[in-house]
Protein backbone atom coordinates (compact mmCIF):
# COMPACT_ATOMS: atom_id res chain seq x y z
CA UNK A 1 0.00 0.00 0.00
CA UNK A 2 1.21 3.54 -0.82
CA UNK A 3 0.48 6.63 1.25
CA UNK A 4 0.05 9.76 -0.85
CA UNK A 5 -1.50 13.19 -0.48
CA UNK A 6 -2.15 15.77 -3.22
CA UNK A 7 0.73 18.01 -2.05
CA UNK A 8 3.18 15.14 -2.67
CA UNK A 9 2.69 15.78 -6.40
CA UNK A 10 4.42 19.14 -6.22
CA UNK A 11 3.60 22.32 -8.13
CA UNK A 12 5.03 25.81 -7.44
CA UNK A 13 1.38 26.91 -7.13
CA UNK A 14 1.52 25.48 -3.59
CA UNK A 15 3.32 28.70 -2.67
CA UNK A 16 -0.19 30.20 -2.85
CA UNK A 17 -1.01 28.28 0.36
CA UNK A 18 1.53 30.53 2.08
CA UNK A 19 0.31 33.66 0.25
CA UNK A 20 -3.33 33.08 1.23
CA UNK A 21 -2.52 32.70 4.93
CA UNK A 22 -0.30 35.80 4.80
CA UNK A 23 -3.11 37.77 3.19
CA UNK A 24 -5.49 36.69 5.95
CA UNK A 25 -3.09 38.12 8.55
CA UNK A 26 -3.59 41.49 6.83
CA UNK A 27 -7.39 41.17 7.12
CA UNK A 28 -7.03 40.81 10.90
CA UNK A 29 -4.62 43.76 11.02
CA UNK A 30 -7.38 45.90 9.47
CA UNK A 31 -9.25 45.70 12.83
CA UNK A 32 -6.27 47.30 14.56
CA UNK A 33 -5.56 49.72 11.72
CA UNK A 34 -9.00 51.32 11.75
CA UNK A 35 -10.37 50.70 15.27
CA UNK A 36 -7.32 51.31 17.49
CA UNK A 37 -6.35 55.01 17.92
CA UNK A 38 -2.73 55.62 16.88
CA UNK A 39 -2.11 59.40 17.14
CA UNK A 40 1.00 60.69 15.40
CA UNK A 41 1.64 57.39 13.59
CA UNK A 42 0.27 56.05 10.27
CA UNK A 43 -0.18 52.55 11.77
CA UNK A 44 -0.94 51.18 15.25
CA UNK A 45 1.95 49.63 17.17
CA UNK A 46 2.24 47.45 20.28
CA UNK A 47 1.90 50.40 22.69
CA UNK A 48 -1.25 51.75 20.95
CA UNK A 49 -2.84 48.29 20.98
CA UNK A 50 -2.10 47.74 24.70
CA UNK A 51 -3.44 51.21 25.59
CA UNK A 52 -6.65 50.57 23.64
CA UNK A 53 -7.04 47.13 25.20
CA UNK A 54 -6.70 48.47 28.76
CA UNK A 55 -9.08 51.43 28.33
CA UNK A 56 -11.41 50.36 25.50
CA UNK A 57 -14.95 49.03 25.50
CA UNK A 58 -15.77 45.32 25.63
CA UNK A 59 -16.38 45.41 21.86
CA UNK A 60 -12.98 46.96 21.16
CA UNK A 61 -11.21 44.54 23.50
CA UNK A 62 -12.92 41.62 21.72
CA UNK A 63 -11.90 43.01 18.32
CA UNK A 64 -8.29 43.42 19.44
CA UNK A 65 -8.18 39.91 20.89
CA UNK A 66 -9.58 38.37 17.70
CA UNK A 67 -7.15 40.43 15.58
CA UNK A 68 -4.05 39.51 17.61
CA UNK A 69 -4.90 35.79 17.71
CA UNK A 70 -5.82 35.84 14.00
CA UNK A 71 -2.56 37.53 13.02
CA UNK A 72 -0.50 35.05 15.09
CA UNK A 73 -2.29 32.01 13.64
CA UNK A 74 -2.18 33.17 10.02
CA UNK A 75 1.46 34.31 10.07
CA UNK A 76 2.34 30.92 11.59
CA UNK A 77 0.58 29.16 8.67
CA UNK A 78 2.16 31.61 6.22
CA UNK A 79 5.69 30.79 7.40
CA UNK A 80 4.96 27.05 7.84
CA UNK A 81 3.89 26.67 4.21
CA UNK A 82 6.60 29.03 2.94
CA UNK A 83 9.33 26.90 4.57
CA UNK A 84 7.70 23.66 3.34
CA UNK A 85 7.50 25.07 -0.20
CA UNK A 86 11.09 26.33 -0.25
CA UNK A 87 12.37 22.91 0.88
CA UNK A 88 10.15 21.00 -1.56
CA UNK A 89 10.89 23.39 -4.43
CA UNK A 90 14.66 22.90 -3.98
CA UNK A 91 14.14 19.14 -4.42
CA UNK A 92 11.65 19.68 -7.28
CA UNK A 93 14.24 21.73 -9.23
CA UNK A 94 16.36 18.59 -9.65
CA UNK A 95 13.55 16.56 -11.22
CA UNK A 96 12.49 15.91 -14.78
CA UNK A 97 9.10 17.47 -13.96
CA UNK A 98 10.86 20.82 -13.35
CA UNK A 99 12.68 20.62 -16.71
CA UNK A 100 9.35 19.91 -18.38
CA UNK A 101 7.71 22.82 -16.53
CA UNK A 102 10.46 25.20 -17.69
CA UNK A 103 9.67 24.38 -21.32
CA UNK A 104 5.90 24.93 -21.04
CA UNK A 105 3.43 27.76 -20.42
CA UNK A 106 3.50 26.67 -16.77
CA UNK A 107 6.99 28.14 -16.34
CA UNK A 108 5.37 31.30 -14.95
CA UNK A 109 3.98 29.33 -11.97
CA UNK A 110 7.52 29.65 -10.55
CA UNK A 111 6.67 33.33 -9.92
CA UNK A 112 4.51 32.12 -7.02
CA UNK A 113 7.80 31.84 -5.08
CA UNK A 114 8.81 35.56 -5.12
CA UNK A 115 5.12 36.37 -4.57
CA UNK A 116 5.13 34.25 -1.39
CA UNK A 117 8.46 35.68 -0.22
CA UNK A 118 7.18 39.26 -0.60
CA UNK A 119 3.94 38.36 1.22
CA UNK A 120 5.92 36.86 4.12
CA UNK A 121 8.10 39.98 4.50
CA UNK A 122 4.90 42.04 4.68
CA UNK A 123 3.45 39.59 7.23
CA UNK A 124 6.57 39.74 9.41
CA UNK A 125 6.39 43.54 9.41
CA UNK A 126 2.82 43.30 10.76
CA UNK A 127 4.04 40.88 13.46
CA UNK A 128 6.72 43.40 14.43
CA UNK A 129 4.23 46.26 14.73
CA UNK A 130 1.73 44.22 16.77
CA UNK A 131 3.93 42.11 19.04
CA UNK A 132 7.30 43.90 19.49
CA UNK A 133 7.40 46.64 22.16
CA UNK A 134 9.41 49.73 21.24
CA UNK A 135 9.72 48.84 17.57
CA UNK A 136 8.62 52.30 16.42
CA UNK A 137 11.67 53.87 18.09
CA UNK A 138 14.03 51.95 15.77
CA UNK A 139 11.76 51.60 12.74
CA UNK A 140 13.75 54.11 10.66
CA UNK A 141 16.76 51.78 10.84
CA UNK A 142 14.64 48.88 9.56
CA UNK A 143 13.30 50.58 6.43
CA UNK A 144 16.54 50.35 4.37
CA UNK A 145 16.77 46.61 5.15
CA UNK A 146 13.11 46.11 4.21
CA UNK A 147 13.59 47.91 0.89
CA UNK A 148 16.74 45.87 0.20
CA UNK A 149 14.74 42.68 0.81
CA UNK A 150 11.97 43.76 -1.56
CA UNK A 151 14.53 44.84 -4.17
CA UNK A 152 16.16 41.38 -4.01
CA UNK A 153 12.74 39.69 -4.34
CA UNK A 154 11.82 42.02 -7.22
CA UNK A 155 15.08 41.24 -9.06
CA UNK A 156 14.45 37.51 -8.57
CA UNK A 157 10.97 37.93 -10.08
CA UNK A 158 12.38 39.89 -13.04
CA UNK A 159 15.00 37.18 -13.67
CA UNK A 160 12.33 34.46 -13.79
CA UNK A 161 10.16 36.65 -16.04
CA UNK A 162 13.19 37.29 -18.27
CA UNK A 163 13.86 33.54 -18.57
CA UNK A 164 10.26 32.93 -19.63
CA UNK A 165 9.91 35.86 -22.06
CA UNK A 166 13.40 35.25 -23.45
CA UNK A 167 12.38 31.70 -24.33
CA UNK A 168 8.89 32.30 -25.75
CA UNK A 169 9.71 35.51 -27.64
CA UNK A 170 12.86 34.24 -29.34
CA UNK A 171 11.69 30.75 -30.29
CA UNK A 172 8.51 30.87 -32.31
CA UNK A 173 5.81 28.34 -31.56
CA UNK A 174 7.00 27.29 -28.07
CA UNK A 175 4.15 29.14 -26.33
CA UNK A 176 0.92 27.12 -26.44
CA UNK A 177 -1.79 29.67 -27.24
CA UNK A 178 -4.52 27.02 -26.83
CA UNK A 179 -3.44 26.64 -23.15
CA UNK A 180 -3.47 30.43 -22.60
CA UNK A 181 -7.24 30.33 -22.01
CA UNK A 182 -7.14 31.66 -18.44
CA UNK A 183 -5.45 34.44 -16.46
CA UNK A 184 -2.71 32.10 -15.24
CA UNK A 185 -0.11 34.20 -17.08
CA UNK A 186 -0.93 37.15 -14.79
CA UNK A 187 0.91 35.51 -11.88
CA UNK A 188 4.14 37.44 -12.71
CA UNK A 189 2.15 40.70 -12.48
CA UNK A 190 0.87 39.59 -9.06
CA UNK A 191 4.44 38.92 -7.86
CA UNK A 192 5.64 42.32 -9.09
CA UNK A 193 2.67 44.07 -7.45
CA UNK A 194 3.35 42.38 -4.08
CA UNK A 195 6.95 43.60 -4.32
CA UNK A 196 5.71 47.11 -5.14
CA UNK A 197 3.32 47.32 -2.18
CA UNK A 198 6.04 46.18 0.21
CA UNK A 199 8.49 48.67 -1.29
CA UNK A 200 5.93 51.47 -0.77
CA UNK A 201 5.54 50.92 3.00
CA UNK A 202 8.44 53.22 4.02
CA UNK A 203 6.89 56.02 1.93
CA UNK A 204 3.87 55.98 4.27
CA UNK A 205 5.80 55.49 7.53
CA UNK A 206 9.24 57.09 7.30
CA UNK A 207 10.10 60.68 8.28
CA UNK A 208 13.36 60.58 6.31
CA UNK A 209 13.12 62.36 2.94
CA UNK A 210 15.68 60.10 1.23
CA UNK A 211 13.99 56.91 2.45
CA UNK A 212 10.57 58.18 1.34
CA UNK A 213 11.98 59.19 -2.06
CA UNK A 214 13.65 55.81 -2.65
CA UNK A 215 10.47 54.04 -1.53
CA UNK A 216 8.33 56.11 -3.91
CA UNK A 217 10.59 55.55 -6.92
CA UNK A 218 11.22 51.84 -6.23
CA UNK A 219 7.56 51.02 -5.65
CA UNK A 220 6.58 52.99 -8.76
CA UNK A 221 8.99 50.94 -10.89
CA UNK A 222 7.64 47.58 -9.74
CA UNK A 223 4.05 48.86 -9.78
CA UNK A 224 4.31 50.06 -13.38
CA UNK A 225 6.05 46.80 -14.38
CA UNK A 226 3.13 44.90 -12.83
CA UNK A 227 0.51 46.97 -14.67
CA UNK A 228 2.23 46.61 -18.07
CA UNK A 229 2.61 42.83 -17.67
CA UNK A 230 -0.98 42.48 -16.43
CA UNK A 231 -2.43 44.41 -19.38
CA UNK A 232 -0.50 42.32 -21.94
CA UNK A 233 -1.41 39.02 -20.24
CA UNK A 234 -5.05 40.07 -19.86
CA UNK A 235 -5.66 40.96 -23.50
CA UNK A 236 -3.81 37.97 -24.96
CA UNK A 237 -5.62 35.62 -22.54
CA UNK A 238 -9.03 37.03 -23.49
CA UNK A 239 -8.21 36.44 -27.14
CA UNK A 240 -7.31 32.79 -26.41
CA UNK A 241 -10.40 32.32 -24.19
CA UNK A 242 -12.68 33.57 -26.98
CA UNK A 243 -11.09 31.07 -29.37
CA UNK A 244 -10.75 28.01 -27.14
CA UNK A 245 -13.05 28.60 -24.14
CA UNK A 246 -11.87 28.69 -20.54
CA UNK A 247 -10.08 25.85 -18.79
CA UNK A 248 -11.85 24.24 -15.82
CA UNK A 249 -8.79 23.67 -13.65
CA UNK A 250 -7.41 27.19 -14.18
CA UNK A 251 -10.81 28.91 -13.79
CA UNK A 252 -9.86 30.46 -10.38
CA UNK A 253 -7.22 32.57 -12.15
CA UNK A 254 -10.06 34.63 -13.67
CA UNK A 255 -10.33 36.23 -10.22
CA UNK A 256 -6.65 37.29 -10.03
CA UNK A 257 -7.50 40.86 -11.06
CA UNK A 258 -9.20 41.29 -7.66
CA UNK A 259 -6.04 40.95 -5.49
CA UNK A 260 -4.10 42.93 -8.09
CA UNK A 261 -6.44 45.91 -7.59
CA UNK A 262 -6.13 45.73 -3.79
CA UNK A 263 -2.34 45.50 -3.80
CA UNK A 264 -1.84 48.30 -6.32
CA UNK A 265 -4.52 50.35 -4.54
CA UNK A 266 -2.73 50.08 -1.17
CA UNK A 267 0.54 50.96 -2.92
CA UNK A 268 -1.10 54.13 -4.30
CA UNK A 269 -2.50 55.07 -0.87
CA UNK A 270 0.92 54.61 0.74
CA UNK A 271 2.54 56.70 -1.97
CA UNK A 272 -0.08 59.44 -1.54
CA UNK A 273 0.59 59.53 2.20
CA UNK A 274 4.33 59.86 1.59
CA UNK A 275 3.83 62.61 -0.97
CA UNK A 276 1.50 64.44 1.43
CA UNK A 277 3.61 64.10 4.60
CA UNK A 278 7.06 64.61 3.05
CA UNK A 279 6.61 66.58 -0.18
CA UNK A 280 3.49 68.67 0.56
CA UNK A 281 1.47 67.10 -2.27
CA UNK A 282 -2.12 67.22 -1.06
CA UNK A 283 -5.10 65.16 -2.21
CA UNK A 284 -8.64 65.34 -0.84
CA UNK A 285 -10.69 62.73 1.01
CA UNK A 286 -13.22 62.77 -1.83
CA UNK A 287 -10.52 61.87 -4.36
CA UNK A 288 -9.42 58.93 -2.21
CA UNK A 289 -13.02 57.74 -1.88
CA UNK A 290 -13.69 57.76 -5.63
CA UNK A 291 -10.29 56.17 -6.37
CA UNK A 292 -11.14 53.25 -4.05
CA UNK A 293 -14.67 53.04 -5.49
CA UNK A 294 -13.22 52.62 -9.00
CA UNK A 295 -10.95 49.79 -7.82
CA UNK A 296 -13.87 48.02 -6.14
CA UNK A 297 -15.92 48.42 -9.34
CA UNK A 298 -13.18 46.60 -11.28
CA UNK A 299 -13.06 43.90 -8.59
CA UNK A 300 -16.81 43.34 -8.64
CA UNK A 301 -16.93 43.08 -12.44
CA UNK A 302 -14.07 40.57 -12.66
CA UNK A 303 -15.48 38.78 -9.63
CA UNK A 304 -18.81 38.30 -11.40
CA UNK A 305 -17.03 37.04 -14.53
CA UNK A 306 -14.96 34.58 -12.50
CA UNK A 307 -17.93 33.30 -10.49
CA UNK A 308 -19.92 32.67 -13.70
CA UNK A 309 -17.04 30.61 -15.13
CA UNK A 310 -16.52 28.68 -11.86
CA UNK A 311 -20.25 27.88 -11.71
CA UNK A 312 -20.44 26.83 -15.39
CA UNK A 313 -17.46 24.52 -14.94
CA UNK A 314 -18.79 23.09 -11.66
CA UNK A 315 -15.45 24.01 -10.08
CA UNK A 316 -16.66 24.30 -6.47
CA UNK A 317 -18.36 20.93 -6.59
CA UNK A 318 -15.28 19.24 -8.04
CA UNK A 319 -12.24 20.90 -6.48
CA UNK A 320 -13.41 22.52 -3.22
CA UNK A 321 -16.24 20.36 -1.90
CA UNK A 322 -15.56 17.28 -4.01
CA UNK A 323 -12.79 14.70 -4.17
CA UNK A 324 -10.78 16.33 -7.01
CA UNK A 325 -7.76 18.40 -6.03
CA UNK A 326 -5.77 21.09 -7.80
CA UNK A 327 -3.05 23.33 -6.30
CA UNK A 328 -4.68 26.15 -8.28
CA UNK A 329 -7.59 26.01 -5.81
CA UNK A 330 -5.48 28.18 -3.48
CA UNK A 331 -5.93 30.99 -6.03
CA UNK A 332 -9.52 31.26 -4.72
CA UNK A 333 -8.29 32.56 -1.35
CA UNK A 334 -6.58 35.74 -2.57
CA UNK A 335 -9.67 37.36 -4.17
CA UNK A 336 -11.79 36.99 -1.02
CA UNK A 337 -8.96 38.32 1.14
CA UNK A 338 -8.38 41.22 -1.26
CA UNK A 339 -12.07 42.19 -1.30
CA UNK A 340 -12.17 42.18 2.51
CA UNK A 341 -9.07 44.39 2.80
CA UNK A 342 -10.06 46.89 0.12
CA UNK A 343 -13.59 47.16 1.55
CA UNK A 344 -12.07 48.09 4.92
CA UNK A 345 -10.01 50.82 3.23
CA UNK A 346 -13.02 52.01 1.21
CA UNK A 347 -15.17 52.24 4.36
CA UNK A 348 -12.60 53.87 6.66
CA UNK A 349 -10.17 55.78 4.42
CA UNK A 350 -12.87 56.58 1.83
CA UNK A 351 -16.45 56.90 3.07
CA UNK A 352 -15.68 57.90 6.69
CA UNK A 353 -12.89 60.34 5.83
CA UNK A 354 -15.04 61.96 3.14
CA UNK A 355 -17.92 62.38 5.61
CA UNK A 356 -20.30 60.09 3.71
CA UNK A 357 -20.43 57.58 6.58
CA UNK A 358 -20.28 58.12 10.35
CA UNK A 359 -17.75 55.85 12.03
CA UNK A 360 -19.34 53.14 14.22
CA UNK A 361 -22.85 53.98 12.98
CA UNK A 362 -25.34 51.21 12.12
CA UNK A 363 -24.60 51.53 8.38
CA UNK A 364 -20.87 51.50 9.14
CA UNK A 365 -21.19 48.09 10.82
CA UNK A 366 -23.52 46.76 8.12
CA UNK A 367 -20.92 47.42 5.40
CA UNK A 368 -18.05 46.31 7.65
CA UNK A 369 -19.91 43.03 8.23
CA UNK A 370 -19.62 42.33 4.50
CA UNK A 371 -15.81 42.70 4.70
CA UNK A 372 -15.67 40.45 7.78
CA UNK A 373 -17.91 37.87 6.08
CA UNK A 374 -15.46 37.64 3.15
CA UNK A 375 -12.61 37.33 5.65
CA UNK A 376 -14.05 34.42 7.63
CA UNK A 377 -15.25 32.66 4.48
CA UNK A 378 -11.60 32.70 3.34
CA UNK A 379 -10.39 31.44 6.74
CA UNK A 380 -12.78 28.48 6.33
CA UNK A 381 -11.59 27.96 2.73
CA UNK A 382 -7.91 27.95 3.77
CA UNK A 383 -8.56 25.38 6.50
CA UNK A 384 -10.58 23.24 4.04
CA UNK A 385 -7.88 23.36 1.34
CA UNK A 386 -5.07 22.69 3.82
CA UNK A 387 -6.93 19.60 5.01
CA UNK A 388 -7.50 18.46 1.40
CA UNK A 389 -3.93 18.96 0.21
CA UNK A 390 -1.75 18.58 3.29
CA UNK A 391 -3.91 16.33 5.50
CA UNK A 392 -3.33 12.68 6.27
CA UNK A 393 -2.28 10.76 3.16
CA UNK A 394 -4.88 8.59 1.49
CA UNK A 395 -3.99 4.90 1.25
CA UNK A 396 -3.70 3.67 -2.32
CA UNK A 397 -3.28 0.09 -3.46
CA UNK A 398 -0.12 -0.64 -5.43
CA UNK A 399 -0.97 -2.54 -8.66
CA UNK A 400 0.34 -6.10 -8.78
CA UNK A 401 3.33 -6.62 -11.07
Amino acid sequence: MQHTRPADTYSPLYFLASVGAGGLSVTFFMYLMFWVPHPGKPVPVFEDIMAAFSTGTVGLKTGILVAVLGIAAMVFLNLKYLIWNLKTFSVFRKTEAYTKLKSSNGETTILAMPLALAMSVNGLFIVGLVFVPGLWSIVEYLFPFAMAAFLAIGIMALIYIGDFLGRVLTKGGVFDVTAHNSFAQMLPAFALAMTAVGFSAPAAMSANTVVVGVSLVGSTFFGIASIIYAVLALFTAFNSMLHYGTSKETAPTLLIVIPLMTILGIMALRQDHGLHATFEVHGSAGETMIFLARLIAVQVLFGLLGLVMLARHGYWKSYVFGSDTSPGSYALVCPGVALSVLLQFFINAGLVQAGVLTKYSVMYWVITAVAIAFQFAMVALVLRLNRQHFGRPAVQAVPAE
